[in-house]
């Protein structure tokens, strides 16, 4: 494991603290903001932009006064030259203070922890983690996203169990951390105003891919949220957003330091998204294997990559002595049926059926499937040759499935839950010519010529002997004086 090496001065304020009064210090407001114009210029010359002018673009974005244009040109011209640690603080906590802030009971305070991922192809980890976490004496109030492109969304994966709702006021979160200590919903329009008329622009803008504003956009939804500790899974490799480990690294400590300079407990984890996280792929499918985890069974690369983030997060904030510690209470609560516990409130209380609640949580896989959305037809792909699974390439494989409607291509478009892919393989493992490796669950017609190609060009074989498929996870970058 890998530790960021970078230590402030000073105390930081205290956790979730928004006021910008700790003393690792915030460039000093200028009288008077610029005119965007002004702005925009000189962050494209390579300029720094002061306090006042970055809260001064923020609130023109909340207030309407900026046009759409100059918000694109303000994007790019931080995606070419870049933000320094204090600008980049300035912008998350004027993100953060743009809407209403989540406040909690005092006593609950060091227990306010979250997980947050760059995401990736079958990364159900979220729906295993915070319940397991609320197992753990933790509070989880998880606000998630949407999938879009070849990345699964955490909500629509829980809205393909019948009646879940993600649409939740503060006041009900509140209520739902109460009664199952986990809760995981959707941004409102009151939280965070101005990251979600950003993130829309960075979408359409070709400034996804921007460090401080990446950075800006996940802790300013965090911040409001009053943690103690978050760990971010920033992901790397052919499906990701950052195709190396390096890159991935750079983002990482970015995240870690910018949250020290907020007062917020940042650990970020670089994990590998080559290869789908488990062996499921599609909303529904997904829902199946997490609670396949939550039994204490299902693919090791799953299971692994939820102890050691929550492992993590209970040491961070707190909650356990070591990492290693940590990481066997998670363990624990998925084997004993607490973890599973905690989702089954999770979900009655956030709208699904009790009974249904309960027939999931306690059900067979067999059962389970047929209370969730299932595709209308199966159809299974034939390893090409004899040899050992080196990698089943994620990218290809949520592509072919975005196609068949497991994904979206715009906001708001209407998934087919039940389309999804499983792995029947694992890789390292010793296949023969013409054993069955996928099964894909589709709606419509059977897979074209170019989908079978791109699907049987995710499998890579070699010829080496069968080997222990490596873990996902690859380093941790820790807070300074952790």
């Amino acid at each position: 494991m890998a530790a960021s090496m970078t230590v402030g001065t000073g105390a930081p304020p205290a956790p979730g603290d928004l006021s910008g009064e700790g003393s690792q210090g915030l460039p000093d407001p200028s009288p008077e903001p610029k005119q965007l114009p002004e702005m925009i210029r000189m962050k494209r010359d390579g300029g720094r932009l002061s306090e006042a002018d970055i809260r001064g673009f923020v609130a023109a974005v909340v207030n309407g006064s900026a046009q759409g244009t100059q918000i694109g040109a303000m994007l790019m011209a931080i995606r070419l030259q870049g933000m320094d640690l204090e600008e980049t603080s300035v912008l998350t906590q004027a993100l953060a203070q743009s809407g209403q802030q989540l406040e909690w009971p005092e006593a609950w305070h060091q227990q306010l922890v979250d997980k947050h991922s760059t995401g990736g192809v079958g990364d159900k980890v979220s729906l295993v983690l915070a319940p397991a976490l609320a197992a753990c004496g933790c509070k989880v109030p998880m606000i998630s996203g949407r999938g879009l492109g070849h990345t699964g969304g955490t909500l629509d994966k829980l809205e393909s169990i019948p009646g879940f709702n993600v649409t939740q006021s503060p006041e009900q979160m509140q209520v739902l951390l109460e009664q199952a200590g986990c809760c995981i919903v959707g941004q409102s329009e009151q939280l965070v105003p101005a990251d979600g008329i950003l993130y829309a622009a960075r979408d359409v803008t070709a400034t996804v891919d921007s460090l401080p504003l990446i950075t800006a956009s996940i802790l300013s939804k965090k911040l409001v949220e009053g943690l103690s500790a978050l760990v971010i899974d920033v992901k790397f490799g052919g499906a990701a957003v950052f195709p190396n480990q390096e890159q991935a690294r750079e983002l990482a400590r970015t995240l870690v330091g910018v949250g020290a300079s907020l007062g917020l407990r940042v650990a970020a984890a670089l994990t590998a998204m080559d290869k789908p996280l488990g062996r499921c792929v599609g909303n529904a499918l997904e829902v199946e294997e997490a609670l396949l985890c939550m039994d204490g069974a299902g693919p090791p690369d799953l299971r692994d990559l939820v102890t050691t983030l929550g492992g993590a997060l209970l040491w961070l904030s707190g909650h356990a002595g070591t990492q290693a510690q940590g990481a066997a209470r998670v363990a624990a609560a998925l084997d004993d049926g607490s973890a599973l516990g905690r989702f089954e409130r999770m979900l009655a209380a956030q709208g699904v059926d009790p009974g249904l609640a309960r027939a999931l949580c306690s059900g067979s896989p067999a059962e389970r499937r047929q209370l969730l959305p299932r595709a209308q037809e199966q159809e299974e792909l034939l390893a090409p040759a004899d040899g050992t699974v080196e990698l089943v390439r994620a990218l290809p494989l949520a592509l072919v499935l975005h196609e068949l409607g497991a994904g979206r291509n715009r906001a708001g478009e209407p998934l087919r839950l039940g389309v999804g892919a499983e792995l029947l393989v694992d890789v390292g493992q010793r296949l023969r010519r013409g054993t069955p490796w996928l099964r894909v669950h589709r709606d419509g017609p059977a897979l074209s010529g170019p989908q079978r190609r791109a699907l049987q060009e995710a499998l890579v074989l070699s010829d080496r002997a069968p080997f222990a498929p490596p873990s996902p996870f690859a380093e941790l970058v820790l807070p300074p004086q952790q």
